[in-house]
């Protein structure tokens, strides 16, 4: 089998906060940082819809930045279906009034919708793009790519990140993901979170060779035990960093968030 690596085009983004806004502001020296899957707003066993929960939820922590996977752009049948589905696609509905930027890539298109990745930003997004690393006859995945303007830094780089469930598949879209992190600037701050599905631990290796470190494995000294999120045994989701610290990170084993998902979400703090 082989990959696609197909590119979508970028888009800029320039009509949502003057940039004047931005350079006058106060200078940014920390963003909180929040990586979930969303399990396409149902919870465990997909028994219930449960996206408003998990919206309320979302909000109470007050994150800068929410990486998120497996969203619903549309689906057809299930705004039909269910009373509280929402008439946004659920990106949308989950940036709410808390993050006036956001950003979706779209991995996998079907009859009655689609569903990928997506990027809420307390900070203006300045441009994005949705890079196609799904190996043929497989699921679709991808890397969402957005660089951020924050106040005091010269560019933040967001790539929001879901990965095969095969090894040899996540193998070559790490690379892929190196190779976008090679072209991007050396003194330009990077952070990539998401579900890597990496219950083997291999990735770290990897990613160690684009200059990345991961949060709790720096903080903590391993990765943290995200799936399933009742019962977690295995280390599927992560967050990156290259020119930047990290701290505080937190798994969030507890309700509501054991009941919102089959992942656990996890947030750190990024010293600039």
């Amino acid at each position: 089998m082989s990959i696609s690596g197909k590119r979508m085009p970028v888009v800029s983004v320039t009509d949502r906060t003057p940039q004047r806004e931005v350079q006058q502001a106060a200078p940014v020296k920390s963003l909180q940082v929040m990586t979930i899957n969303v399990h396409k707003g149902f919870n465990v066993f997909n028994r219930r819809h449960i996206l408003p929960e998990l919206r309320d939820a979302v909000t109470t922590l007050s994150a800068d930045m929410v990486f998120l996977q497996e969203v619903h752009g549309e689906h057809k049948k299930h705004s039909l279906r269910y009373r509280d589905w929402p008439g946004v696609p659920q990106y949308e509905y989950l940036a709410d009034t808390m993050w006036p930027d956001f950003a979706y890539g779209r991995n996998a298109v079907y009859p009655d919708g689609d569903h990928g990745n997506a990027l809420l930003s307390r900070y203006p997004i300045l441009e994005y793009e949705n890079r196609d690393v799904s190996i043929h006859g497989t699921e679709r995945r991808g890397l969402l790519h957005c660089q951020l303007a924050v106040p005091g830094q010269p560019a933040v780089h967001a790539i929001c990140v879901h990965l095969g469930l095969r090894h040899k598949h996540r193998l070559q879209q790490l690379q892929l993901l190196c190779e976008l992190l090679d072209s991007l600037p050396d003194e330009e701050t990077v952070i990539v979170a998401g579900d890597f599905n990496d219950w083997s631990l291999k990735a770290d290796g990897v990613l160690a060779d684009c200059g990345l470190r991961e949060a709790f494995m720096d903080c903590q000294g391993r990765p943290a035990r995200t799936f399933p999120a009742r019962w977690p045994l295995l280390c599927l989701d992560r967050i990156y960093v290259r020119r930047a610290s990290c701290r505080n990170p937190r798994a969030l084993y507890r309700k509501p968030w054991s009941h919102l998902s089959d992942h656990v979400p996890l947030i750190a703090e990024i010293g600039l």
